[in-house]
């Protein structure tokens, strides 16, 4: 494997793998960093239905297979290592890894965000078969089944309103006795008659035996333990973007995320960045693979001095 690139993308997720599909296409000499499993977090969606293309679903293994396969066909270059550090040097950027230093002049940046995770027992165990961390994925497997959401922002009041649409009932588990949310949502959700919230609970064990049949709950004021009996539960308590190797040479918002402009690029020249861990992302698989396209062409263009 080649040190030097014209494009090196990090992050195997759709944005990464549909920027390397744009890239080799452009046949631009382009490696692909990926420090896990191709497919990113879509990995966790046991069946797609709302991506172009795929009338029936897919699974989201599947669809990430077909991206890797049609990256590769057109001679993308893949290595599985973690990030730890970029550098510019001489109109090069230096991207080092556990795994030894690769130089390109164009960065697209597609690392993710990881979804903020409980860290209770059972919570691994029972991902894909009852945990879940995107209603708008996995909402049509719990039809006219009680679920649960835990969280109290905007996004967790936002799954669980979009889940009445499914579920026989949702049960919002918050750690406080007031939500985060915007008044319109608390408004809708407290107004929406298959909503129900318990207050001043956190959750503390994920059980079942097969897939996913109750949490166990307790209450932060009183100590007390109940049970609540679900067929899912969607945890919305934020997202952690992959960014800390970037903070010293990009501008980051608030959260983290990588912050672009219309072009998708970045504070630094050459470096552009797609998918979830761009600020303002939709988090939506269809979204980051748009992000990836485009990144690449915009990449392509900065290349070739447009």
């Amino acid at each position: 494997m080649n040190d030097k690139y014209e494009l090196i993308i990090i992050g195997g997720g759709p944005a990464g793998l549909t920027a390397g599909i744009y890239a080799a296409m452009a046949r631009l000499k382009t490696l692909l960093i990926e420090k896990m499993t191709l497919g990113g977090r879509i990995l966790f969606a046991s069946k797609v239905e709302n991506f172009p293309g795929f009338p029936d679903g897919i699974s989201g293994g599947e669809l990430a297979e077909l991206m890797y396969k049609q990256a590769t066909k057109f001679g993308l270059e893949i290595h599985y290592a973690g990030v730890e550090e970029i550098k510019y040097r001489e109109k090069r950027n230096v991207v080092k890894t556990g795994d030894g230093s690769f130089e390109a002049s164009s960065i697209i940046l597609a690392g993710g965000c990881e979804h903020t995770e409980l860290g209770v027992p059972g919570e691994g165990e029972f991902i894909g078969k009852g945990v879940s961390y995107c209603a708008t994925c996995d909402a049509n497997f719990f039809q006219e089944r009680v679920v649960a959401v835990v969280g109290g922002g905007n996004a967790a009041v936002s799954e669980a309103l979009y889940l009445t649409n499914f579920a026989s009932r949702v049960i919002l588990i918050h750690r406080r006795n007031e939500l985060r949310a915007s008044p319109i949502l608390q408004e809708r959700l407290l107004a929406d008659p298959k909503i129900t919230v318990i207050w001043d609970s956190v959750v503390k064990k994920v059980q079942g035996q097969k897939f996913l049949e109750e949490l166990e709950l307790g209450n932060v004021k009183t100590g007390k333990i109940t049970r609540l009996k679900v067929a899912g539960v969607f945890v919305a308590i934020g997202f952690k973007p992959n960014t800390d190797y970037l903070r010293d040479i990009l501008e980051l918002d608030k959260l983290g995320q990588v912050v672009t402009n219309t072009l998708l690029a970045t504070s630094q020249p050459g470096i552009y960045a797609a998918g979830d861990i761009r600020s303002n992302s939709g988090r939506q698989a269809i979204i980051a693979a748009g992000d990836g396209a485009a990144s690449a062409i915009f990449a392509n263009n900065f290349l070739r001095g447009l």
